[in-house]
């Protein structure tokens, strides 16, 4: 039986206001569009078991991280275990990424580390992330992984509303008593000291091993510009105390976004000008071909440049195809053929995709241009901003063309139902 996902309890809630805000009024409208039983999603969005391919599937469609949500089993076993030979398709398989991971694990070895991890949405930043944090548990390190996506919009109206539930989180997953009313004082301090002290008097000071924080989905702050101001730059601020105080030194900062910051930051009160920066590619052929070998199918370089031609080296659409190839639910020509088809490997993605900019008529027209045009365009800032983020484009420079010819048929053969 295919290993199965379910999402942790105190997630169904965020699981659940995801449906809304992805524009889904039923259920059904959503598991129409991934050709799933509605069963299935009932049994997702209430905390029970379905399967891997679909559970990430649909937390993809609702633009949430899998590994964020489900209700994953701890484990002891060596980082260095081989992959088995019998590997099935609902097995977590990660690919290597040389130079990136070595250079990220060393740096979260020493102290005063700032790993700063971007790239579009669903190219393997969450994978990357939970590989390292693996390694640093093997360590000893804590570690904590927090996705912005988790939190309510409520915890956004104020900065005391936001960090109390940030240093909530940080404390939950660290399985400590919740101290907060202790350390927090808001009629004689301000919120960013008491959050300070909070860390560095209690969650520092509780255990002498180095804590790896990782805030994964960060350009979700990005909405509320005060806000993010404020929070990033009390993270800068701690980032410098790691250089001079050996209490701060235990602290490890990921912080994991999606593309450029375009929010007024300082010069000197910005975490994204300090640290390391680690900007992660399309997978290369080799690397693909390894994959295709992990999942232990017989692969030929050829196959890897036929896919390549149809989704690039995109990690989550060539994982996915592997993982259908591995299960046999289609031949390998079926689906190159019908991969930009409504009857394709991808519909639910595309589907989802083609959702979120048929409902804003400038990144419609913005896609638009892309799309049809034979050549790199340029395109607002704000608008490359967008459609970058999302992973729809790739930007030479100024100037944006198609990530990807499943992306450039797909939404040239919807744009033309529109004329």
């Amino acid at each position: 039986m295919g290993r199965s996902l379910q999402v942790r309890a105190d997630a169904v809630c965020k699981v659940k206001a995801g449906l809304r805000r992805n524009g889904y009024a039923r259920q059904k409208d959503l598991a129409e569009e991934l050709g799933i039983a509605l069963s299935t999603l009932s049994n997702y969005l209430n905390g029970r078991p379905v399967d891997y391919v679909n559970f990430t599937e649909i937390s993809n469609c609702l633009g949430l991280d899998w590994q964020a949500i489900a209700d994953l089993p701890t484990t002891s076993e060596p980082e260095s275990l081989p992959i088995e030979q019998d590997v099935s398709i609902e097995s977590f398989i990660y690919i290597e990424r040389p130079p990136i991971d070595r250079i990220c694990y060393e740096a979260l070895l020493h102290p005063s580390c700032l790993l700063r991890i971007k790239a579009p949405r669903l190219m393997g930043k969450t994978s990357l992330v939970a590989h390292l944090l693996r390694q640093a548990a093997h360590q000893g390190y804590r570690t904590v992984h927090l996705n912005f996506h988790l939190a309510n919009q409520a915890d956004f109206r104020s900065l005391s509303a936001f960090l109390q539930w940030f240093c909530a989180s940080v404390t939950q997953q660290l399985q400590l008593p919740n101290r907060l009313a202790q350390y927090w004082d808001e009629e004689f301090s301000t919120n960013k000291i008491s959050c300070t002290e909070y860390f560095e008097k209690y969650l520092l000071s509780n255990n002498p091993q180095p804590l790896i924080l990782s805030l994964d989905e960060v350009d979700r702050l990005f909405v509320y510009p005060e806000l993010a101001a404020d929070f990033l730059s009390l993270l800068r601020a701690w980032y410098e105390k790691t250089k001079t105080l050996k209490i701060w030194q235990q602290l490890r900062l990921i912080i994991v976004y999606a593309t450029e910051v375009y929010i007024p930051l300082n010069l000197h009160e910005s975490p994204f000008n300090v640290g390391q920066l680690i900007e992660l590619n399309e997978f290369t052929a080799e690397q693909i071909t390894s994959l295709a070998q992990q999942y232990t199918l017989e692969w030929t370089e050829s196959q890897t440049q036929q896919l390549m031609a149809i989704v690039g080296g995109h990690p989550e659409w060539i994982s996915k195809a592997l993982r259908s190839l591995k299960s046999k639910e289609m031949p390998f020509e079926q689906l190159l053929q019908t991969a930009a088809l409504e009857s394709g490997l991808y519909r639910g993605e595309l589907r989802h995709l083609w959702r979120m900019v048929h409902q804003r008529t400038e990144l419609l027209e913005g896609m638009r241009t892309v799309m049809q045009a034979s050549q790199p365009v340029r395109l607002s800032t704000d608008l490359s901003y967008q459609l970058h983020s999302l992973g729809l484009i790739q930007l030479q420079g100024n100037f944006a063309v198609p990530r990807c010819a499943l992306y450039q048929r797909y939404f040239c053969d919807r744009l033309s139902e529109l004329l």
